[in-house]
Formats: structure tokens, C-alpha cells, sequence
């Protein structure tokens, strides 16, 4: 595993994507950032960077790449934003095929939430249809660990990354939006390489430095 490959750039994702061509066996395992760490934006205006973010990870995913999205649903002041649907609306819009749709339970089924939904959706899209290999758990009970509040669990990522693994030629996984690396470091567990960008230079140098073990 010491020679596999990960690599962190600090920079702005999407105008990293525009530079940087995605190699033939790459996919994409990301999570878009809420309205409320995009303070520049109304809430118009993000709806409008996020569907517009959800295409253009999908026009950079080579032809036979995946582009898996993890999102929570919130409240905003006074209204549910389902990020789900928000995915699914790039994903139209750019013409891509849905090729699942899981939901996550960040907290055990019954929770009371008022804010952040006790869920997430993990939604796989591809530019083409392709059949299932093998049967998989739509609702999965538990996220893992989470390195910040709002990272995808461990057990999240290694359903994301096995998946490519085991369905794909994918060998580089791509985390656009990084954060403290959870990905990444999934990525590398599973012997797959891994590349992240983040805006933030303390969150790069997290995810440079993540192990995690995959049982």
C-alpha cells in the first residue's frame, strides 16, 4: 500500500477541473459544500453553483467514470433543501444516468433533528447506463466516523469506493472537495490512489497526513 498514490492540491475544485483533464480511470466521490460554507451566495445563487457544480463533475468524469455524490438535506431558514434532488436535477440537466440512489443514516433511525437531516443520499451517476454486478444494501445504518461535522462517514466512503472497485476499471479516485480527506484516505485503504483539492489550505494538510483501517 506504501506506493499508492494520493495527492492533495489546494486549490478552487472546479477551476482545478477546468485545468486538469480526468485521467481514463478516474471517477469522482465528493460531497458539494452546504449554502452555509458558500456565505458569498443567497440561497438562489447556490442552488444555481450547485447544480451547476453537479454538471460540470459529471462532464469531467471520462466516458466510462462515475461521479458518486454524498449530500445531507438541511433547513435554511425555514426551508428544506433536499440536496438529493438538487444532484438529480444536474444529472438531468446534463443528460447523465442515475445509476443508484442509497440513503445513509447519520444518526439511528428515530432521531429528533430540527436543522441538519439524520440522513444522506449517496447517488451514482455515469454518462450510460450499466447493469449491477452484484446486490447491494440501499439504506445503509450507519455512516462511520466522521473527522468534522459535516464529512462523510468511513463506512460511507468505503461503500462509495468498493463499489468502484468492484464495478469499475476506476484505479483513481477524485475528491474535488476534499475537506479533511475521508475519501482519500478510504481510497488508499482499499488500494485504490487518490487525489483531493480543497480551498483550504489547513483541511489539504488534514487530508494529507488521514489513515483509516477498512475492515
Amino acid at each position: 500500500m506504501a506506493s499508492l498514490r494520493r495527492e492533495v492540491i489546494h486549490a478552487e475544485a472546479l477551476a482545478w477541473m477546468d485545468a486538469n483533464p480526468a485521467a481514463p480511470d478516474a471517477s469522482v466521490v465528493t460531497s458539494l459544500p452546504d449554502v452555509s460554507e458558500l456565505p458569498e451566495l443567497d440561497l438562489d445563487g447556490w442552488r444555481a453553483w450547485f447544480v451547476d457544480a453537479v454538471r460540470r463533475v459529471i462532464r469531467w468524469i471520462p466516458p466510462d467514470g462515475v461521479a458518486i455524490f454524498f449530500q445531507s438535506d438541511v433547513r435554511h431558514r425555514g426551508a428544506w433543501i433536499d440536496k438529493g434532488h438538487l444532484v438529480l436535477c444536474g444529472a438531468d440537466a446534463e443528460g447523465a444516468t442515475t445509476l443508484w440512489h442509497r440513503i445513509v443514516c447519520r444518526n439511528p433511525p428515530g432521531t429528533l433533528s430540527q436543522g441538519r437531516a439524520s440522513y444522506a443520499h449517496i447517488i451514482g451517476l455515469a454518462r450510460t447506463a450499466r447493469p449491477p454486478l452484484r446486490p447491494r444494501a440501499d439504506v445503509l445504518p450507519d455512516g462511520g466516523t466522521k473527522t468534522w461535522s459535516k464529512a462523510m462517514g468511513t463506512l460511507a466512503c468505503v461503500s462509495a469506493c468498493r463499489y468502484l472497485l468492484e464495478e469499475t476499471g476506476t484505479r483513481c479516485v477524485v475528491d474535488p472537495f476534499c475537506g479533511h480527506g475521508t475519501v482519500l484516505a478510504v481510497a488508499n485503504a482499499l488500494g485504490l490512489d487518490a487525489i483531493g483539492v480543497d480551498s483550504s489550505a489547513k483541511r489539504c494538510r488534514a487530508a494529507s497526513k488521514l489513515l483509516v483501517e477498512v475492515g
